[in-house]
């Protein structure tokens, strides 16, 4: 069995331990929801501080020029590409996810004229296949999503699939594609890749470039603790760039925005991906998380990350035994960053744990979904997890009925 006193001991040893004090978390509260919402970094109400008081507030608009405000997407994106695995030139901070999937995925069927196939699995995230089912009502019918099971993507890559549209990570259970086996597999076929990297960027090493993506979008808001609806960012591989024709097609994204021609004109390279005018507000915040994770080590991130779930997982088997199923992967390498457990009463126990100063979230049906963000997880928050969660089963505490109700988010 494993002590308290040993897991106390791995913190003690903890290279990224000094992380933690960089974020606002309260004491005695156990955040394990960073993979939905990341933590907020103390540095990051300053300097949005900084952005109304001086730079909006006495600059006014030279700040456009004076404090680059135009150029917040691209030196955002840039450092971006850095925590995925693109060199500079290939990210943009840009809209939303759900935006950016659906520009990529156009931008995917029209680079494989007379395909009509997207491909993805029945455990991506609702928004990405609501998209594809968007582009399908637009086009008339030209546009097939076709769903299959996480592990027969591959099989299911055939000569009329336009492309794969995969999320790395399993929001649900935490279950990880191989993303070099797939992107080889997609262009074998002769299709686009699509990743959406909302449960990878900031959690561990991302390598699009090493595996030859073709195109991937993200969150800020998860793992780069940009703070509730951070700007999203998109990636085209450089070898792509000017043959995308974006089809949202803003004026940012127009060769010369300042010219005001009447006509679009897509503007070279990634910049041509860029839509509406830059939200510089919640660009500065995701700027300040992003920072953080840069001077922090990925390689000591995803091995921390690891070391976390294992100790979850070992614990839970341990001290809960046959109480709860465990459906995120043993095998760290299908694994992302979260621990996934299942119950029936699954709703009432997150709520439970929520009262009790640990808060995980909820994904229907019965899916208990634990986010091990390192950067400011603690082993020891951890083992206190567990043991809270222990106290709630034995007492039954989750079955009173205030715990029972469902709320809009979860």
């Amino acid at each position: 069995m494993v002590t308290r006193a040993e897991v106390l001991a791995l913190d003690q040893a903890d290279q990224l331990a000094g992380f933690r004090d960089r974020f606002v978390l309260d004491d005695g509260l156990i955040y394990l929801d960073g993979n939905s919402l990341g933590a907020l970094p103390k540095h990051t109400a300053a300097r949005v501080a900084d952005v109304v008081s001086r730079e909006w507030g006495r600059d006014l608009i030279t700040s456009w020029n004076r404090n680059d405000w135009i150029g917040m997407p691209t030196r955002i994106g840039d450092k971006i590409g850095r925590l995925i695995g693109a060199a500079p030139g290939q990210v943009v901070c840009s809209d939303s996810t759900s935006i950016n999937v659906f520009k990529l995925a156009a931008a995917a069927l029209a680079l494989r004229p007379g395909r009509r196939v997207v491909v993805s699995d029945r455990g991506n995230f609702p928004t990405d296949l609501y998209m594809i089912q968007g582009l399908a009502e637009l086009t008339g019918g030209g546009v097939e999503l076709r769903l299959v099971d996480e592990t027969e993507v591959s099989a299911a890559i055939t000569e009329e699939v336009a492309c794969v549209m995969l999320t790395e990570v399993n929001y649900r259970t935490g279950w990880r594609h191989d993303m070099a086996a797939v992107t080889a597999a997609t262009h074998a076929a002769g299709a686009i890749s699509l990743w959406d990297l909302a449960h990878s960027a900031g959690a561990f090493p991302v390598a699009l470039d090493a595996v030859g993506a073709d195109l991937a979008v993200g969150c800020g808001y998860k793992y780069l603790n940009g703070g509730p609806g951070a700007p999203a960012f998109l990636y085209v591989a450089q070898r792509h760039q000017d043959s995308i024709r974006p089809p949202l097609s803003g004026w940012l994204g127009h060769d010369a925005p300042f010219a005001f021609d009447l006509g679009y004109r897509p503007a070279a390279g990634i910049q041509r991906n860029v839509c509406g005018t830059p939200p510089v507000l919640s660009m500065a915040a995701l700027e300040c998380g992003v920072d953080i994770l840069l001077e922090a080590d990925l390689d000591a991130i995803r091995a921390k990350s690891v070391a976390l779930a294992d100790l979850f997982h070992t614990l839970v088997e341990e001290r809960l035994p046959g109480t709860f199923g465990i459906v995120s992967p043993r095998d760290a390498a299908r694994r992302g960053s979260q621990v996934c457990l299942t119950h029936e009463a699954g709703y009432a126990i997150v709520q439970a744990l929520i009262a009790a100063r640990v808060i995980p979230d909820f994904r229907a049906p019965n899916i208990l979904r634990f986010g091990l963000t390192p950067l400011y997880v603690r082993f020891g928050d951890v083992w206190d997890a567990v043991d809270r969660l222990v106290t709630i089963m034995e007492t039954k505490t989750w079955q009173q009925p205030e715990f029972q109700v469902r709320a809009k988010v979860t």
